[in-house]
């Protein structure tokens, strides 16, 4: 995953550890979407401002933000300022709560499109890693549908690797799990 301590120390503590808790789940949505067009190194070193920003990302909080929060975000020089991407955020915190109540928690919801149970990718190269699967696009286009913005098949795909739905962890890596 790269060099950098930040980097490392993501990889080797939490990106591919199944999270199911709907605080976590709704932080990794976040940034997910907060990513798209940039490195994910960029994100992690924003994080803590995101964390700030989006009011230790309380999904509860979050869905209630106005524009004096939407005009507040834009000025925050520590975040991604884009206005889709911070509108999305709002957008899906709302709807993110509205799947909650369907469900009982987004957790059940997210996992249902892997069947509650990890997919097991046996990645070798670089070259092994696909951009999205099937699972992703599915489930992109399940979000879709209930109004959720910016997060399309590969940004899924990235979200269901960085929560533990796929592991992606290459065979020769110490987290690579059978």
């Amino acid at each position: 995953m790269g060099e950098n301590p930040l980097y490392v120390k993501y990889h080797d503590e939490e990106w591919g550890v199944p999270v199911y808790k709907d605080n976590k789940i709704f932080q990794f949505l976040v940034l997910e979407s907060a990513q798209a067009g940039l490195s994910w190194l960029t994100i992690l070193k924003k994080r803590q401002n995101y964390k700030k920003a989006f009011a230790n990302f309380d999904v509860k909080k979050v869905a209630k933000f106005n524009a004096r929060d939407f005009k507040r975000l834009m000025a925050d020089a520590g975040i991604v300022r884009n206005k889709l991407k911070i509108t999305a955020a709002i957008n899906n915190a709302q709807r993110f709560l509205e799947v909650k109540k369907e469900f009982g928690t987004f957790s059940k919801y997210m996992w249902g499109f892997v069947g509650g149970k990890v997919i097991k990718h046996k990645i070798k190269t670089l070259k092994d890693y696909p951009v999205k699967i099937k699972e992703a696009e599915d489930w992109a286009k399940d979000l879709k549908k209930r109004g959720f913005r910016f997060l399309g098949a590969t940004i899924c795909y990235a979200h269901m690797q960085a929560v533990g739905m796929v592991n992606d962890h290459a065979v020769n890596c110490f987290k690579y799990v059978k």
